[in-house]
């Protein structure tokens, strides 16, 4: 009894599916015959197609993109690039143009200190100069076609003030040397502009130490002051009288010497000196024998 009801229970089970299996078969056939599935299977292919052709769409445009942008990025680049360059060369142009105003303003000074002398005289440019002994000289780029003479006085004008440089010892057809009043063997009568005293002021061989003032009496001593200011005396006609040479920088009281020994700071600062104005003391600036002619 118990075999017959498996074999019954298997039999309906296997039933049930063949029955299944009709009905799926009748529904593909019936599909086939109207035409339905063919028209999925369009469906279906033209999705898959389109989907591919879309992916490779896709992929082709990202690559097109891509060289378009390593093309714009190289062309930024060298935009970038001219442009630094640009940006370089107007930098240099605004220098340039700071160092003209400069240089025009610089040039514009010397010209009004020039036309301001009384004495006829020929502005410079220094083109060299010696530095390594004590007997230093300055070269200038005027020489006797410029109408310099030997012994002729040198002064500038530098940070507002008028002081003396040296003078004239040596004259070429279009340079000559100047000695400076730091040079060893350059000495220059001179008086303390506010006593009035006379002394003799010699440098001690460099532009870097002070120039030295002897035969200033002992008594006076409580006269002086630092930072009073040492001129040109104007006597023998070597230089123009009251132009400056420095300021008392230090004063020494030597007790075997019967004056003092005063050290003196130069007005000028010879390191920056670039222009200097040679002097002809023996006429006049055509400005000033133009207004003395009209009176």
């Amino acid at each position: 009894m118990a075999k017959n009801k498996k074999r019954s229970s298997f039999y309906v089970k296997f039933s049930e599916f063949l029955f299944i299996v009709l009905v799926l078969a009748s529904g593909i056939m019936l599909a086939f015959s109207s035409g339905g599935f063919v028209i999925n299977l369009k469906k279906v292919g033209f999705s898959f197609i389109s989907s591919i052709d879309k992916g490779v769409h896709f992929v082709t445009n990202g690559i097109s993109n891509t060289i378009n942008s390593v093309g714009e990025l190289r062309k930024l680049k060298a935009d970038y690039n001219e442009l630094l360059v640009k940006l370089e060369n107007y930098e240099q142009m605004q220098r340039s143009n700071a160092d003209i105003r400069k240089e025009n303003e610089r040039l514009k000074k010397q010209l009004d200190f020039s036309i301001s002398l009384e004495e006829k005289n020929i502005p410079a440019q220094i083109i060299s100069r010696d530095l390594d002994n004590a007997y230093a000289y300055l070269t200038i780029d005027k020489g006797s076609v410029d109408g310099i003479k030997k012994n002729m006085p040198v002064i500038a004008y530098q940070n507002g003030n008028r002081g003396l440089v040296g003078k004239v010892t040596q004259v070429g057809t279009f340079t000559c040397q100047i000695t400076p009043i730091y040079n060893i063997e350059n000495i220059v009568s001179a008086r303390i502009q506010n006593t009035r005293d006379l002394g003799l002021v010699n440098g001690l061989g460099s532009q870097s130490l002070p120039l030295m003032m002897q035969y200033i009496r002992k008594r006076v001593l409580d006269d002086l002051s630092i930072g009073d200011i040492i001129v040109t005396s104007g006597e023998n006609d070597n230089y123009m009288r009251d132009i400056t040479i420095g300021t008392i920088s230090k004063i020494t009281v030597v007790d075997y010497n019967s004056s003092l020994n005063i050290e003196v700071t130069p007005i000028i600062d010879f390191s920056r000196l670039e222009t200097v104005v040679v002097v002809n003391q023996k006429e006049l600036n055509d400005k000033k024998a133009t207004e003395e002619e009209a009176n």
